[in-house]
Parts: structure tokens; sequence; C-alpha cells
């Protein structure tokens, strides 16, 4: 399989090229130049088979032939194992009919385990393979950057800076990282939001000389890896609720719009999903672009769903290529207007594309907590408030006489790690599991950087040069 830009003037990479590439040198994503198909077969076979054996299934087609069918699968049966449920990803019921995709149970309990614990295996097996060196930038709204270091600490060839914004995140989330203790992790706070961040990250990729000299990579979801690796969950979760007899549909919390791009990818690769649901809290730029055509910033203000407290969905950029019939020049100019004007309006047969194959609703912060103290009520179970954005959009918006497949709810982290919300909508505090309970008595180890990339350009240059 190759790999183009969105962009069109990168150069056509390999799965290992576009893994340690991350961002297009043109400032594109890599997609695929085509998707592998899943039958109708494929879906009876893999109910009989463990998680780890339906991921290498699906994404073999993805890394080959840089990675060999059976070392994908020694990768994946030993990131897998770091779960702590049998089903690596469970599904349960609530009394109002949904189902919940559980997809906290990895080392962070946050759904982004679920990709990053495989790609850290992938980054040290190229690198191995190469006998080379990375460094990894990333940015992190919340769960990222915990399942990235806990992804990539102490393995081979990897220097990890994170960045995150400054008193944005909670407790939970930051000690996650900066009580990581080992010397390849480096952690940062940032003076702004998630989106200043995320475009320091950029622009220090944008730097061709700097990005050469320190072998940049990325860990955030502009790397395809990890938007392929959560492909998976919606083949196992479809597989669960009926398919191939029958289609399922997902709402899925998202703010960089990766999670539900690998809905979307799943589908065209044949997997039976009816509706995508897009659900934001009140940072609801793709809701806001989904019903008015045009995709504008407003300013980020904070949640009690803090990953995605987002102005800028980088992923979003995939999906206009596929539905803007791959023009990568013309997507490119748009994307210079938006960042130059902070707005665009989208072709119409964009816009068109856009509502037929999803939906999308927003959330206040009022509805959150009437969500979470509903189901605490309803079903005895606590949710976090990601979660609980997801499903406040899946039960308003429903159609009239309700969704027409089943509707999967992505859970998307464990309610411990957002405390203080849960206490407040249900007054109960949801009880620590170990690893989680361990973090207070630990050394923070973060550096605090202004909003400014040569600051920024300096702290990498000092901290990973080899």
């Amino acid at each position: 399989m190759r790999y183009v830009s969105t962009r069109g003037d990168a150069p056509i990479l390999d799965f290992g090229d576009v893994l340690l590439e991350g961002l297009a040198s043109d400032g594109g994503l890599y997609v695929p130049d085509g998707l592998p198909t899943i039958s109708p077969s494929d879906l009876a076979d893999f109910a009989g088979l463990e998680y780890h054996e339906v991921a290498t299934r699906v994404l073999a087609p993805f890394v080959a032939p840089s990675l060999s069918p059976d070392e994908l699968a020694l990768m994946a049966q030993d990131a897998y194992s770091t779960f702590t449920h049998t089903d690596v990803v469970p599904v349960s019921g609530l009394d109002a009919g949904e189902h919940l995709v559980e997809l906290f149970w990895g080392p962070t309990l946050s759904f982004k385990d679920v990709a990053l614990q495989l790609l850290g295996r992938l980054f040290e097996h190229e690198l191995a393979r190469r006998g080379s060196f990375m460094t990894v930038v990333g940015a992190t709204s919340g769960d990222t950057g915990s399942a990235a270091i806990e992804a990539c600490r102490d393995r081979a060839g990897i220097e990890l800076v994170m960045l995150h914004p400054a008193g944005r995140v909670t407790e939970i989330q930051r000690r996650q990282m900066t009580t990581v203790d080992s010397s390849n992790i480096h952690n940062v706070a940032i003076d702004g939001t998630f989106d200043d961040c995320q475009d320091l990250v950029k622009a220090l990729f944008a730097d061709r000389p700097f990005r050469e000299r320190m072998r940049l990579g990325a860990v955030n979801s502009i790397n395809w890896a990890r938007v392929a690796a959560q492909t998976v969950y919606y083949v196992t979760t479809a597989v669960r609720l009926g398919a191939p007899e029958w289609a399922v549909s997902f709402c899925v919390p998202t703010g960089n719009f990766g999670n539900v791009l690998a809905g979307n990818v799943a589908r065209r690769m044949g997997v039976p999903i009816d509706r995508l649901v897009v659900a934001t809290n009140h940072n609801d730029i793709l809701t806001r672009t989904h019903r008015s055509g045009e995709m504008s910033i407003s300013e980020v203000r904070p949640s009690t769903s803090p990953a995605m407290d987002i102005q800028v969905s980088s992923n979003f950029e995939r999906l206009l290529f596929e539905l803007g019939g791959r023009h990568g020049a013309a997507l490119a100019a748009d994307m210079a207007q938006f960042r130059a004007e902070n707005s665009l309006i989208l072709a119409p047969d964009v816009q068109a594309g856009l509502r037929a194959d999803f939906d999308a609703g927003a959330v206040s912060e009022p509805e959150v907590a009437a969500t979470i103290a509903a189901v605490n009520e309803s079903d005895d179970r606590l949710i976090d408030p990601h979660t609980a954005v997801a499903l406040t959009v899946a039960r308003r918006d429903a159609p009239t006489g309700g969704w027409s497949t089943p509707m999967a709810v992505m859970s998307t982290a464990h309610p411990a790690k957002f405390g203080d919300a849960v206490l407040e909508a249900t007054g109960r505090q949801p009880e620590l599991p170990p690893a989680l309970a361990a973090l207070a008595d630990r050394e923070e180890h973060l550096t605090a950087l202004p909003n400014d990339l040569a600051t920024l350009r300096d702290f990498v240059t000092a901290r990973c040069t080899r």
C-alpha cells in the first residue's frame, strides 16, 4: 500500500516512511491510495477471534510490505495484553437501549491507549530495523499525552516531547503525564490552548531543516497509523452488535475528528455502519460546519470534557480530501485560506457529502451533567463527561421513532479521570483505580514554556539532540 498527502505536493511513501514521517512535507496529512475490503465472510470469521487477531487481519494490508503479518501479530498481541479486560474493547448495554463501547481498559484508562499501545511498538520496530532514532513531538488536550507517554516510555530510539495547555487539563490527566520518570519523556506546559499547542507542533514540522535534523515524528492522530488502529474497534463492535447481518450506528464524542474518521474508514472498507454521529461540546466547530457549511474558528472555551476543547480539527482535512474528490492542490488552497481568514465555506458538493455521511450535534455543560446524573439514576453506573456528550446527542437528536439500527456510543474515558465533574453531577465520587490512586504521591516532571516557537525549538534541541 502507498500513501499520498491530502495537499498533493509531498512524496508518495510506504507505511514505514509514513509511520515515521507523521505530517507530510507539504503540510498535509497522509492517507492510503486505496482501502482494503472487509467482506461479510471476513466479519463472520472475526466473531470467533480475539481482539489482537482481528487487529492483525484488519491492519495487515495497511502495513505491508513494511511489516509481515507475523511481525504485526506479535506486536498486536503484546500491545493488547496490557489491557485489563479480556475483550480489550467490551460492549455493554444501557437500560434505554443504547450500547456503550468501553474504550478505557488500557494502561491510562482512555481510548487513546487502543491505538497508541500499538503505535509505540511500531515505532520501536521500524527504528530498530533502520538503525535510527526519532524525536516524537505531540500536543494533547488531555488523554493523548498520557497514552503516548505510556506507549513510548523507555523505548529504544525514541525521545518524546509532549505539549499540554497549562491549566486546561484535569489534575489526574496532568499527573498521568508528569509523574512518569523516564529519561526519554519530556513534558511541556504551554501558556495557551490546545490549538496553540497543536499549532506549535505543526510549525516545528514545517521547519524542514529542524525537522530533518531532529528526525521529528508524530504521535497525534495526524499520524495515519493511529487512525488505522482505531478502525479495529469499529469492526469488533459491529460484529458484536449483529454485523454482517445488519448495520450498526455510532455516536462519537470528538474534537480532532480522528476517532469518528476511523469509523468512516471502517465503513468505506465494508463494515455495515449506518449513521456516524459527530458529538461535540460547546466548542462546536464540527457541528457548526455540518449545519452551515462554513468552517469558522471561534474562541476555545474550557469544559468538563477537555479532550474536546478544540477549534481546529486536524483530521477533518482527511475527510475534506475524500469528499472533494482527492484534489490535493485545491484542498491546499482551501486550507491556506482557512488559516489566513479563520473561515472557509465548503463547496456545495462537499457540504452535501458531509450531511449524507454524518449527523452532528453539540451539547451544553448543563446537558452533560444531566446525562451523567440520568445514567447514574437509571443504570447505577458512572460515565465520564466525554461519554455523556455523545450519549446526550444520541438520545436528544434521534430521529422520530428512534435510530433504525443499534446505536453504539463511544465511551472514551474512565469516569475516575474526571472525578470532580462526575461528583458534581451525581454526588458520587468515582473510585480511583490503583493506577490513578498512586499518582498523588509521585513527583511531577514538567517544564513551563510560553506560546513561542523559538523557545520550544530551543527546548527540543537541548533535550533531544543525539
